[in-house]
């Protein structure tokens, strides 16, 4: 059996917001942007990896407005999402998020595992990572 990852999602609270940020500040493409009976089917992916794709989903389509409320709620504190991207310059691109005026996590550090990565919050929330793997020599 072969399996490959299509489609991961995060949670955003406006997704035009979200569809600018992914797109200008971190560099992805737009792949879908269709309008559904109740709700906006929009994805972006990498450049290079036309067979992934990462939705920008508004939080719980059709659900009762207690549940919508929770979620919203649970998404602006960070704790529903998680993206991590690899990246062939961290330091760069942690400067344009930064220039964004993200919330920034964590400038870009040296961990114990073979990467340097930073963290920060996407419009929504979402807990986002850029790693670079370090040179093994």
């Amino acid at each position: 059996m072969t399996i490959k990852l299509s489609h991961a999602f995060v949670w955003c609270l406006d997704q035009d917001e979200a569809l600018r940020f992914y797109t200008d500040t971190l560099g992805l493409e737009l792949r879908t942007d269709a309008a559904m009976e109740n709700m906006r089917w929009l994805t972006v992916g990498p450049p290079g990896q036309p067979d992934v794709e990462v939705g920008l989903l508004e939080p719980v389509p059709g659900a009762s407005a207690d549940d919508s409320e929770a979620v919203h709620r649970l998404v602006a504190k960070g704790v529903l999402g998680s993206l991590l991207f690899r990246v062939d310059d961290v330091r760069a691109a942690f400067e344009r998020v930064k220039a964004s005026g993200a919330e920034i996590l964590q400038e870009p550090t040296e961990m114990p595992y073979g990467v340097i990565d930073c963290a920060f919050r996407d419009p929504s929330g979402n807990h986002v990572r850029l790693g670079q793997e370090l040179d093994p020599s």
